[in-house]
């Protein structure tokens, strides 16, 4: 471990927290020391007078207390109880395989074994520290040989005295939809590099930063806890003062410190599983997705209802393997599901999903902690009858409520309640247009609005198409016309369509050719000195001699600039009028 940069910076930080703490306890204990100096130059006669006098009780008062606030903070640091995130315990006889699993890779990663483990019911895998007193009992206890002293007693001082000395390793949590989903394989690499960090948490320097870090924000979390008197009220304002003026002190080098423990155990767990680990992140989003999706769109409207699924675990494995199975872009995934799941390490893996499921439905919904006669568990057997068809009615109720409240009623009295009740009929008439009612021949419910459906009725008028008068352009013979109609020859004198409000235009006749020589084939060129384009074109090559006439329709032949000087080679320079 001495070689790992990440090590080596995560206890430089922890030394620089513990240095905040050395400053905080010199600063409380420097007014007893100037007082007990002023008493020792008073008692042997080296400084007198009724000045020295008068700031030797002044200083006294002032490290009186200054150490009785101090002793408060230090009291609540240490009495406070640092926050356990919730968790459902597994114990060594409910998994022994998972507990072996953990071992062995403890054992390869060279680091020391997480005394316990915990699932949450959530998609992450972390350790947590649960060595402070207030946590003994709900933490799994050291092994025996470890506490019975030579003599064979147990109870004995040197058993205590050992219990005591002898460093608690951290609790490692599981995410409860990783044990169900992943496979034994997977699991394992997921898992190393949280296994690696026991390492970097076992070192004195690290371990005592982190205790420190977290007794200040348990303390800080005591003097926020409303409902007490006066007195004490503005006693733990000034801990918690204090408390968050450590706690910002030392932030920086807290986080930077955790970075580098983190940093460590990725460094380390490199050497095991590596290439698997890459594949299993695959399955972590995956698995993430499929968590999110069940608890927002299948356990919310359960738990709202009153019941929650029992099995969450099972039904988001369900769920990602239907997708495994259906998705061409998850083949891959389906080969992986004839391997051994994780949840098999496990002696009773449907008591830990139910218990599992109950923690989910308190963490996220704030439901109760044991079941009830208001809380009872459903299977998903039971969901479709229990909670779809429930919620389906309890939507429609409220529905046909507002329309009570909006006085919707088919008799001819509005307070009167529909003959029929509460159908699907009643709703289609209230949502169905009248006009399109009229257009059916006067049928009335739903068989109504049906019949004018079937009978074809327009809901909104619509506007009829006419068709475009087709605009022709005059060109020489043979080239073609394209018209937004058809295409056809052109004639040998077409009329060329005059704007609205203008006279009548005689036919356009056919320019002759001068004789001469041939002119080069390059574009037209205007008064500017710039080649000419002809709009009728769909190219934006410049038109060949001769193939754009002067014609008294402007918008068809005007010439615009360009920088070309002329055809590509082998273009014919015409495409045609554009359509």
């Amino acid at each position: 471990m001495g070689v790992e940069a990440g090590a080596r910076a995560a206890r430089s930080r922890a030394l620089a927290v513990l240095r905040i703490r050395s400053r905080a306890l010199a600063v409380a204990l420097l007014p007893a020391a100037v007082a007990v100096v002023l008493l020792a130059a008073m008692a042997t006669g080296h400084v007198g007078g009724a000045s020295w006098a008068a700031a030797r009780w002044a200083v006294t008062v002032l490290a009186v207390l200054v150490l009785l606030a101090a002793g408060a903070v230090a009291l609540v640091v240490a009495r406070a109880r640092p926050a356990v995130s919730p968790t459902v315990p597994i114990s060594e006889a409910a998994a022994p395989d998972l507990y072996r699993l953990v071992r062995d890779l403890a054992d390869r990663l060279d680091v020391p074994a997480p005394s316990a483990i915990a699932l949450t019911p959530d998609c992450d895998s972390w350790l947590e520290d649960r060595t402070h007193p207030a946590h003994a009992p709900e933490s799994a206890p050291p092994s025996s040989d470890a506490l019975v002293p030579p003599d064979g007693d147990p109870a004995a001082p040197g058993a205590r005295a050992a219990q005591r000395r002898a460093p608690a390793a951290p609790v490692l949590v599981i995410g409860s939809p990783f044990l169900w989903w992943m496979r034994v394989g997977e699991l394992r690499a997921v898992l190393a590099p949280v296994v690696a960090g026991t390492g970097p948490s076992a070192h004195p320097d690290i371990a005592a930063a982190r205790r420190f870090v977290r007794g200040l924000d348990a303390a800080v979390a005591v003097a926020s806890t409303p409902g007490r008197g006066p007195l004490g009220r503005a006693v733990l304002g000034g801990v918690g003062w204090v408390a968050r003026l450590l706690l910002r002190g030392c932030r920086v080098h807290a986080a930077e410190m955790e970075r580098g423990v983190a940093a460590a155990a990725a460094e380390r767990a490199q050497t095991v599983d590596y290439g698997v680990r890459i594949v299993a992140q695959e399955q972590v989003g995956l698995a993430y997705a499929g968590w999110d999706r069940l608890l927002t769109r299948v356990a919310l409207p359960a738990w709202r209802m009153g019941r929650w699924p029992s099995r969450l675990d099972a039904g988001v494995v369900s769920a990602l393997t239907e997708l495994s199975r259906r998705d061409r872009l998850a083949e891959g995934f389906a080969s992986r599901l004839g391997e051994r799941p994780a949840c098999d390490l496990l002696e009773e893996p449907g008591l830990v999903d139910e218990a599992a499921s109950l923690l989910a439905a308190r963490l996220f919904h704030g439901g109760p902690a044991e079941p009830g006669p208001g809380w009872a568990p459903v299977a998903w057997q039971e969901y479709p009858d229990e909670i779809v068809d429930r919620k389906w009615r309890m939507d429609a109720a409220r529905l046909h409520r507002v329309l009570d409240a909006l006085g919707v009623s088919r008799s001819f009295d509005p307070t009167a309640p529909d003959p029929e009740g509460p159908t699907l009929g009643r709703i289609l008439d209230h949502l169905t247009d009248p006009r399109a009612e009229g257009a059916g021949g006067g049928a009335t419910g739903a068989g109504g609005a049906r019949g004018a459906y079937a009978a074809g009725a327009p809901r909104m008028p619509r506007t009829p198409w006419t068709p475009r008068t087709p605009w022709t352009v005059t060109l020489p013979a043979p080239v073609t016309t394209v018209t937004t109609a058809t295409t056809a020859t052109a004639p040998k004198a077409a009329v060329v369509p005059s704007p609205p409000g203008s006279p009548p235009r005689s036919p356009a006749r056919r320019p002759r050719r001068r004789p001469g020589p041939p002119r080069p084939d390059r574009g037209r060129t205007t008064r500017s000195g710039t080649t000419g384009h002809c709009r009728c074109s769909r190219s934006s090559r410049p038109a060949p001699a001769g193939s754009c006439w002067p014609t008294t329709s402007r918008p068809w032949c005007a010439a615009r600039p360009s920088t070309r000087r002329g055809p590509r080679p082998g273009s014919t320079g015409w495409t045609g009028p554009r359509s």
